[in-house]
């Protein structure tokens, strides 16, 4: 008998305590996705960062008398040809970067959401605390003491709704008649 209520108390305390490591095992999930989306948010920016000096660079650079600065140093019978040639080249890298700008900007964004989300997850976790962690349907124990609640009425359907409002708006439209 003692046994019994012994063993009960610790399979009791097993499934509270593992309960709790449960709860506390989601929480750091969500605290841990949160962190990692915070980290590449952080690359994100820092690649976006790089991309931008680089396009301000390549605007630079093709301005029409830096093109003309470097290639002063290459000989050629046809300049033009080569300064045709580098802005083409710099033309495509610069569209490149701005490409690579557009998708960083698209991934940033979608971070930053994600990690809003993963926030309200981690605090949402955080403020349900570990004895609400349990899902399922919930038993309620029924005493002795306590009744069942009766049954509410039922509201009456729409049809009856109906045929009752017909029924007060058919009444006669006349003055009580006075007895001498």
């Amino acid at each position: 008998m003692m046994s019994d209520q012994l063993l009960q108390n610790l399979l009791a305390a097993v499934l509270i305590g593992g309960l709790t490591a449960t709860a506390a095992v989601a929480q750091t999930t969500a605290q841990e996705q949160a962190a990692r989306l915070r980290e590449q948010l952080t690359a994100v920016q820092a690649k976006q960062d790089e991309q931008q000096t680089r396009l301000q660079q390549l605007e630079e650079a093709l301005k029409p008398e830096n093109i003309e600065q470097s290639l002063a140093g290459v000989g050629s019978t046809h300049p033009e040809e080569l300064r045709a040639q580098r802005r083409s080249q710099l033309e495509k890298e610069r569209t490149g970067v701005q490409a690579q700008l557009d998708q960083l900007a698209i991934s940033r964004t979608r971070l930053e959401a994600a990690v809003a989300a993963a926030d309200a997850r981690a605090y949402q976790e955080s403020a349900r605390g570990p004895d609400k962690t349990i899902r399922g349907p919930q038993v309620v124990p029924v005493d002795s003491a306590s009744s069942i609640a009766p049954a509410q009425p039922q509201k009456p359907s729409a049809k009856s709704r109906r045929k009752h409002r017909r029924r007060t708006t058919r009444h006669p439209a006349t003055a009580p008649v006075a007895k001498p």
